[in-house]
């Protein structure tokens, strides 16, 4: 429950953070204008090379609002990537976009026409208005989350990540989702959730796909199922979406202290092609290019240093350079390698080097200043 109470004050609180738009897209077979609802990430105006994941909400009507506002406390603390979120307004059509055909398990007309319309006519409309990355999340609930599903069941499939809460399987679906899923050689995310509390006919498949994803042998598959204690069919949502979004991005949070001491510290070198891997993984699974953070080549200079691994440092020098040209940064690096290898005077000589350049982080000219200072005072004696 107090998980619950935190999301709904977050999603109250945060939910300003990237505003709503409403938005349309003619649905030609049905000749109807299907409503959406879309929110462009704050920084979308300002970076205009820029592209971003999407998560696309089926039950649009009312996923978008808890999602927005996880996606939104996430990011403000940046462990979660600014998205674009499109939800699609299905309050009356649901039943028609989901319908399929109980013998096939497969949509049935109306089912077969929304499928096609999502990916021949909905997502290019998407892609061609917004700065769309070629990451793709799509959720679902229940019924939706059956659904999305039939994407998987293409050759080249629409999304790179589901998220399926409580979902009302089809015929088969327990079966063919881990079938479809052990083929694929490109990155691939799923998660599902259902509660103790969840409604009875839904579990039994749902704890049979679960037990057929385990032992889908495909290294390229991220899965995670969660169970949620003293939850129901409803409330186990705001319990999941953290879970899944945190799942799916867990490779563009900073170090954090647990993977600093389990991961890093341990290494007996390599600190610099720890770092690189670990943003060429961020961009090779998630699309997501960036500049390492300040405070990651801080854990990684950490870790250099507790561990005298000090000819890294010039490797890591170079790394900041090339991220932070105009910093202190690079040459503040090189300063410590100097100084902690006993060549004084070209660590003064970095120090001061690192004076005349922009400071950035804790990193300030008084600091630099007052170690170039020290350092020659040493000179001296």
């Amino acid at each position: 429950m107090k998980k619950i109470l935190l999301l709904l004050v977050v999603v109250l609180s945060y939910s300003g953070y990237s505003q709503k738009v409403k938005d349309s897209v003619m649905f030609k077979k049905q000749k109807v204008y299907r409503e959406l609802t879309i929110s462009l990430p704050p920084s979308y105006s300002k970076e205009t090379k820029k592209s971003y994941p999407l998560l696309f909400l089926l039950d649009g009507d009312y996923l978008f609002d808890p999602f927005q506002g996880a996606l939104s406390y996430g990011n403000y603390w940046d462990d979660l990537p600014e998205v674009i979120i499109v939800g699609i307004k299905q309050e009356r059509e649901r039943d028609d976009d989901c319908a399929i055909d109980a013998t096939t398990g497969l949509p049935d007309e109306k089912g077969e026409d929304f499928f096609e319309f999502i990916g021949g006519e909905l997502m290019p409309y998407i892609q061609n208005k917004y700065r769309v990355s070629p990451f793709k999340i799509i959720a679902g609930h229940d019924l939706t989350a059956s659904f999305m599903n039939f994407y998987l069941y293409k050759d080249a499939p629409l999304f790179n990540a589901y998220i399926s809460l409580s979902p009302q399987l089809a015929l088969d679906m327990e079966t063919r989702i881990p079938e479809r899923l052990a083929t694929f050689k490109q990155n691939i995310f799923y998660y599902q959730s259902s509660s103790d509390g969840d409604i009875r006919k839904l579990k039994g498949k749902i704890t049979s796909l679960d037990e057929n994803m385990k032992a889908v042998v495909n290294a390229n598959l991220n899965y995670k199922y969660d169970e949620f204690k003293g939850a129901s069919h409803y409330s186990l949502v705001l319990y999941s979406i953290p879970n899944a979004l945190y799942q799916f991005f867990a490779t563009y949070q900073p170090i954090s202290d647990t993977e600093f001491q389990e991961k890093i510290i341990k290494l007996e070198s390599g600190y610099v092609t720890y770092l690189k891997n670990k943003y060429d993984l961020l961009e090779k699974a998630l699309s997501i290019k960036m500049n390492i953070r300040i405070n990651d080549f801080k854990a990684i200079e950490a870790a250099i240093l507790k561990n005298k691994a000090y000819a890294e440092l010039e490797q890591l020098a170079q790394l900041s350079r090339k991220m932070y040209p105009k910093s202190m940064l690079g040459d503040y690096q090189m300063a410590q390698l100097y100084e902690n290898t006993g060549d004084i005077k070209n660590a003064v000589k970095y120090y001061q080097n690192a004076f005349q350049m922009q400071p950035i982080g804790n990193l300030t000219k008084d600091m630099m200043l007052d170690k170039a200072t020290e350092l020659r005072a040493q000179i001296k004696k």
